[in-house]
């Protein structure tokens, strides 16, 4: 997408969450051992929380990220680098 519309000056980007205590994630944190093992698993040692979203929605909706085109962004605290849960 990020090339189709490019041209037409539509920036096309993602953000791709890690584990967030939510209602509809509930039964997986459970699975995973809880939201202690999950913070521990963590790099920086915690879930995300509400702003860590809305602050990138903000910076995608921003002119700071006129130049970012076909981005997937992780807001995982750096968990997808330790590999797989």
């Amino acid at each position: 997408m990020a090339v189709e519309l490019g041209p037409r000056h539509i920036l096309t980007n993602a953000i791709a969450p890690g584990f967030f205590p939510s209602k509809m994630a509930s039964g997986l944190i459970e699975l995973k051992g809880g939201l202690k093992q999950l913070q521990e698993y963590s790099p920086n040692g915690r879930l995300g929380k509400p702003e860590d979203i809305a602050g990138l929605v903000v910076f995608l909706s921003s002119p700071a990220s006129s130049h970012l085109n076909g981005a997937v962004i992780a807001t995982d605290g750096g968990a997808v680098l330790k590999g797989r849960l």
